[in-house]
């Protein structure tokens, strides 16, 4: 009752809450609580007058109330005295169902996991799918509606093919209030770790999002943190194998998804980062992707934006734009993108034994048994990361490094459309790829050769593709890939080995990675949408004047 008073109060003052939630509470109790009762009830609820519709309703009997309890997975038990009478109360478990207006559950929540603000934001954020209305994708296996392309190409390859791009106006977001995770963090997941010198607050976030969103950091204004990490895309980028810089520059990696990095203590996929606060700087200035030339090239770059006066000193206590601060802001933002309270937390720390189906859980066994991956993606008893943020050698490092490959490769003209290229012919007109020995690079120790960070497995169906160098396109392709051991050479992880599993069980190890998305993706992916992009205005350092063009 405490967090729906909370929940009104916030509809009364939120217009558009109070247009579209309706708030109804059901008795379990239909011989007490008949009608009038209900209505007594609710009337010490009237405070806010229209706004904020909350409906006590009861049924006529308890066969009616059955089928409801039933359906919606409620465990009554009636006390019964020792005449084999019902008594008075009865043991029960509330819960609390969010429900969208196609009557489907979009959220269920425990006692133990109910909290206003977490509420509001998912409704907020489900307002927000109805009113964008993104295409649903074919076979869609998780819940995210946000987490789709703009411009979806299903069928491109058909001759009645017609565009679903979504219109960019239809893609504006709703500001969350990322605190909450702080305060509270998502079912499954730990509480997020603060450094010492950096305690995240709603200023620093709300900074760092900008930052991360501006494409003025770039050298040439064009290019943000988010153009790698594209939010609807898992904070990845689902069509490029490996990532691509300013200017087109080729990066030899694929970009990892940056949903709870928060957790992380090895940063980049050849670990040499521990810190988010000083891996930030590395992409602004990498040649071949933002391209600055210096910290302080950056630093007087922010300094002279209009938009960006006052923040930094409201934020950090009255310390202005340094490197520090920059890094700190940045690494806020990041540090809040946590996602859990997934399907899977939901049935194995929630105890919610209808959350996923009964393939998944033979999937969960296969993971924690005979496939051996919680060997590298642990759970563990109270939270789940799914990464033992170590690094192992898989062989595919190796593979590129050898240049094996198949004599043909498959080449995509256009979406759905593909063609097999002889290898001698892409050699031809390509250019080598860069070599990469993974962390070696960093160590120079030739035991660390081809060895990658492994990485977390939540919202695994939202960030593809996969491995560091994006080279297995699909779930299934990295089930077949660890099915056969990997690839063979001389320092290949000891716990690299052929599966031996059949057909069954990778279609239930499939369908357990499926039930990893986070309930608060789109939520994530709303607020990120509104965020400003830094588009170049005339009072910036970088506007050319006098190239203004007048017209008549």
């Amino acid at each position: 009752s405490y967090v729906f008073y909370k929940i009104k109060s916030a509809m009364r003052n939120n217009p558009q809450l109070a247009k579209h939630l309706k708030l109804v509470s059901l008795s379990f109790d239909p011989k007490y609580d008949t009608p009038t009762i209900m209505k007594l009830y609710g009337n010490n609820f009237n405070y806010a007058g229209n706004a904020g519709e909350w409906e006590f309703l009861t049924t006529e009997s308890t066969a009616k109330l059955d089928p409801i309890l039933a359906a919606y997975n409620q465990d009554i038990q009636r006390r019964i005295d020792e005449k084999g009478n019902e008594s008075v109360g009865y043991n029960h478990i509330i819960r609390v169902f969010l429900i969208d207006p196609r009557k489907r559950i979009r959220n269920i929540y425990s006692v133990a996991f109910l909290h206003s603000d977490l509420a509001i934001n998912d409704v907020q954020t489900l307002i927000t799918q109805e009113q964008t209305n993104p295409i649903q994708l074919a076979n869609n296996t998780h819940e995210s509606k946000l987490s789709v392309p703009g411009d979806y190409k299903e069928g491109y390859e058909t001759s009645d093919y017609e565009t679903q791009t979504l219109a960019v106006e239809l893609r504006k977001g709703i500001p969350a209030d990322l605190m909450q995770f702080v305060k509270k963090p998502p079912l499954g997941l730990p509480p997020i770790k603060q450094p010492s010198n950096n305690q995240l607050t709603a200023k620093k976030i709300a900074l760092g999002r900008e930052l991360f969103f501006d494409r003025r950091l770039s050298l040439n204004n064009t290019f943000s943190c988010a153009m790698c990490h594209v939010p609807e895309q898992g904070f990845t980028s689902n069509e490029l194998a490996m990532a691509v810089g300013l200017e087109g520059r080729s990066v030899r990696r694929n970009s990892p998804t940056i949903y709870n990095i928060a957790y992380s203590t090895k940063l980049f996929h050849d670990g040499r980062e521990d810190n988010l606060e000083h891996q930030v700087w590395s992409p602004l200035l990498a040649k071949n992707e933002m391209a600055n030339p210096s910290i302080g090239y950056v630093l007087n770059k922010l300094r002279n934006i209009p938009s960006y006066k006052g923040k930094f000193e409201a934020a950090f206590n009255g310390q202005g734009i340094s490197m520090q601060t920059v890094g700190m802001a940045l690494a806020s933002y990041e540090r809040v993108l946590v996602s859990g309270n997934s399907p899977f937390d939901r049935w194995y720390y929630g105890k919610q034994n209808n959350a996923i189906s009964e393939s998944a859980k033979r999937g969960f066994n296969v993971f924690s048994g005979k496939a051996s991956c919680i060997a590298c993606h642990h759970v563990g008893k109270k939270s789940a990361l799914f990464s033992d943020n170590k690094l192992h050698n898989t062989g595919i490092g190796y593979r590129n490094s050898m240049g094996i490959a198949p004599k043909k490769q498959r080449v995509v003209l256009a979406p759905g459309v593909f063609v097999d290229v002889e290898k001698s012919i892409i050699d031809s007109v390509s250019e080598p790829k860069a070599a990469d020995l993974g962390l070696y690079e960093i160590t120079q120790n030739p035991a660390d050769r081809w060895k990658y960070r492994t990485p977390g497995l939540r919202n695994i169906t939202l960030t593809a593709p996969y491995m560091h160098d994006g080279s297995l396109s699909t779930l299934e392709d990295v089930i077949e890939f660890y099915d056969q051991g990997g690839i063979q050479n001389e320092v290949l992880d000891p716990l690299m080995r052929p599966l031996n599993l059949t057909e069954q069980e990778k279609s239930d190890l499939l369908a357990f990675m499926q039930t990893l998305t986070g309930s608060n993706v789109d939520l994530l992916v709303s607020d990120a949408f509104a965020a400003p992009v830094g588009d170049i205005t005339r009072q910036d350092p970088a506007w050319v004047h006098g190239s203004e063009v007048e017209v008549k």
